[in-house]
């Protein structure tokens, strides 16, 4: 049987504490991964239930007429003839 000199059980310790570093770095940015891949799946969620309410809006808006006088007024904010029109100021500037 083989005696291990000193150098040898050094070496053995420094590869297994780089060893363990190498894999704790790993599992470290696996779970930075996870967590980044499921905070962008909710921003996806997100956006496509947008992308829902805006296509009824346009559905709403195409079909009826009144829901896009209306969307014009606020959006625009246009009036018919003979509308009372109250401009506000603005002081938060």
């Amino acid at each position: 049987m083989h005696r291990l000199n000193w150098v040898t059980i050094v070496l053995i310790v420094l590869t297994g504490i780089f060893y363990f570093v190498l894999l704790s770095n790993r599992f470290s940015l696996g779970r930075d991964r996870e967590e980044k891949i499921a905070k962008q799946e909710k921003q996806i969620e997100w956006y496509n239930q947008e992308i829902k309410e805006l296509d009824k809006q346009i559905e709403a808006m195409s079909t009826d007429r009144d829901t896009l006088e209306k969307f014009a007024r606020e959006r625009f904010l246009f009036a018919e003839p003979g509308d009372d029109v109250y401009l506000i100021p603005d002081d938060t500037k």
